[in-house]
């Protein structure tokens, strides 16, 4: 799959929320959990990779699994409906 610019652009802004979780994106774009974190990697800085794995790591909602059911979606305007 090739993603446009606006495409990556959208899921770097997704993969940094704390309440849009990895199946998100997945469904979105195809990319999984490692797709995502593979994308993060070539396109950001060292630095701000190494922020954002840090930031990540233990997020119970960036998991739909694993995350509680108070946690509610939020859908920004601009994003793809499924």
């Amino acid at each position: 799959m090739t993603l446009t610019d606006a495409d990556v652009s959208r899921i770097v802004e997704m993969a940094w929320e704390d309440r849009t979780p990895f199946e998100s994106i997945e469904m979105q774009f195809g990319l999984n959990e490692s797709g995502v974190i593979a994308l993060m990697r070539s396109h950001m800085k060292a630095s701000s990779f190494r922020m954002w794995r840090k930031r990540m790591a233990g997020r119970v909602t960036k998991h739909r699994a694993l995350r509680s059911p108070e946690v509610q979606r939020h859908r920004a305007s601009h994003t793809r409906q499924a």
